[in-house]
């Protein structure tokens, strides 16, 4: 594997660019990190390949929610990434721009800066103790060009982590909200009494498709589309929040015959390489987002760290799928993971 996305290689490199804090916060799983350890092992799926298929061409591109991509591969949102790099989300929206960006709500670039240099993104939103602020952040995303809302909603609480760390005082932890309190203020606070009712009232507020991010279960997937929902987002938040909660390479299948081909479905969670993503749309994914490495090639390298991971990604994708017999993604069915031949 090239050196650009080996992660064992960026983590540490990301380790040697970054103090202990900034490298604890961004490699912590809650609890006693089981489920951060079981998202990775999820993926260990053997593959199935075919043979003599014709793959002298092979097309990685697709859509999402109408959005042409050449592969079906983002950024996971991913907060105060001015702490790993001092450009921060510019530096990552810059490398990942032939992607789909995910931009955070707890951004440490407001948006001025990052319209400019993104390429096609998405604004990850949470719903704050303060509605108004929660509005008035969704206006600013949608007159910055934001596509969708990405509704996080396994967050109610704040998972203990096994390596707690905080943001160091001054940075601009609240840069998306100028002039508005600090993400330490209870306003700024993700609200516990988030309902499904919420779905419709941030589609209704600014007029974008609402991505639920952080479903594990099939009957949540539904309950979600039934409210409004354009697009869900299969996550445990990278094993962050509940300890022992499901993998996502597990929990992908049921989520996706839920769905039943009424909306698109989306993964993340340990995904790690372009084989990797070639498993996730086979269980039905329509495409896979990355977290941590981004976090790792950017504290590492920066603008050229990002951009050469998510190059290596999809390279390694292409060829995944080469070698499985695949030319288009849509070729990528569940006979090709062992254990769930049709």
């Amino acid at each position: 594997m090239a050196a650009s996305t080996n992660p064992d290689l960026l983590a540490a490199q990301a380790r040697a660019a970054l103090d202990r804090d900034a490298y604890d916060y961004l490699a912590t799983g809650a609890g006693q990190e089981v489920t951060l350890t079981e998202n990775l092992a999820g993926w260990r799926l053997p593959l199935r390949p075919r043979v003599l298929r014709d793959v002298s061409t092979v097309d990685t591109e697709t859509s999402l929610l109408g959005t042409p991509v050449a592969a079906p591969l983002g950024v996971a949102p991913l907060g105060f990434q001015r702490w790993f790099h001092p450009d921060g989300e510019v530096a990552t929206a810059k490398g990942a721009a032939a992607s789909l960006f995910v931009l955070s709500m707890r951004a440490t670039t407001g948006f001025d800066q990052l319209t400019p240099v993104a390429g096609p993104w998405w604004c990850q939103v949470y719903r704050l103790q303060d509605r108004q602020l929660t509005v008035e952040t969704i206006r600013q995303a949608v007159a910055a060009g934001a596509r969708a809302l990405v509704l996080t909603v396994d967050t109610p609480y704040a998972g203990e982590k096994a390596r707690p760390t905080e943001p160091p005082a001054g940075l601009p932890v609240n840069a998306l909200l100028p002039g508005q309190p600090g993400w330490d203020d209870p306003r700024c606070w993700v609200a516990a009494d988030l309902s499904l009712a919420d779905i419709g009232w941030f589609r209704e507020i600014s007029g974008l498709p609402v991505v639920v991010k952080g479903v594990l279960r099939g009957d949540d997937a539904r309950e979600c589309l039934a409210a409004g929902a354009a697009a869900i987002w299969v996550s445990n938040h990278g094993g962050r929040q509940l300890d022992g909660a499901v993998a996502t390479a597990t929990a992908l299948p049921e989520v996706v015959a839920a769905v039943a081909d009424r909306a698109e479905v989306y993964v993340d969670g340990g995904v790690r390489s372009g084989r990797d993503v070639a498993r996730a749309l086979a269980l039905g994914a329509r495409a896979a987002f990355l977290g941590r490495p981004v976090a790792w090639a950017l504290a590492a390298g920066g603008v050229a760290g990002v951009r050469s991971l998510l190059d290596g990604i999809h390279a390694e994708l292409w060829e995944a799928m080469a070698l499985l017999g695949c030319a288009t993604v849509d070729e990528l069915i569940p006979d090709l993971v062992t254990g769930l031949a049709q």
